[in-house]
């Protein structure tokens, strides 16, 4: 009776650690269900000097942005250090339900516009005109008040004076039934990579624990 009870405990034991382990990261890579995500496009947007492009972003599921803040900026341009009086110029900005052009890039002056009926339905895309190679580099949207924890999306530009001049792009149109792709996939690639490093971790440090109580649990035999 003893031996059947000491090989149970020694068969069970390993299988319920490892229980463990896949649970644990199978909660942290499970999203939270019903959250709105904003998302852009991993891929970049290209186009010839002169043309009007639209940069991709939307909400999912849909949400009604009509009364929130929508910031489009360009992250990788700072404020001047030397110029105390400098501040945080958009390259175009939502708010009060309308554009504020007080706060905009003067290069971007009369070029920049939303989707103002799409809204609405999530749409936050873009539209710039008459592009230059000026206009290159990432952009970034953000909804500072949205309750979600992915509430920017970046999207990159390239004009290319080789690439051949398109006609004006028409708003995107994300029906009802738009099957968005998976958040893990199309979100801004530093949020991806952060979910991979905290699975690891976690995994990891269950790992370690598991390890250490089963060699402590054998030893005390």
């Amino acid at each position: 009776m003893c031996v059947y009870k000491s090989h149970f405990e020694d068969s069970f034991f390993p299988f319920s650690l490892w229980t463990l382990i896949l649970c644990s990261a199978f909660i942290v890579r499970t999203p939270v269900q019903g959250e709105v995500l904003v998302i852009g496009s991993n891929l970049p947007i290209i186009a010839a000097p002169g043309d009007d492009v639209i940069l991709p972003c939307h909400l999912a599921p849909m949400f009604d942005v009509q009364g929130l803040t929508v910031e489009w900026s360009k992250p990788d341009l700072k404020p001047d250090p030397s110029d105390r009086l400098s501040r945080v110029e958009y390259v175009h900005l939502y708010r009060d339900r309308k554009e504020v052009p007080d706060m905009k890039m003067a290069s971007y002056f009369r070029r920049t516009e939303l989707f103002m009926d799409d809204m609405k339905h999530g749409n936050i895309s873009l539209k710039i005109l008459n592009v230059s190679e000026e206009d290159n580099g990432r952009y970034r949207c953000f909804i500072p008040k949205l309750q979600s924890r992915v509430k920017a999306a970046v999207v990159e530009l390239v004009v290319d004076p080789k690439y051949a001049k398109t006609s004006t792009t028409e708003s995107p149109v994300y029906p009802r039934n738009f099957q968005t792709p998976d958040p893990r996939d199309v979100s801004p690639r530093n949020t991806g990579r952060s979910r991979v490093f905290l699975i690891v971790v976690v995994t990891a440090f269950v790992s370690v624990v598991a390890v250490t109580v089963y060699f402590s649990h054998r030893q005390t035999k």
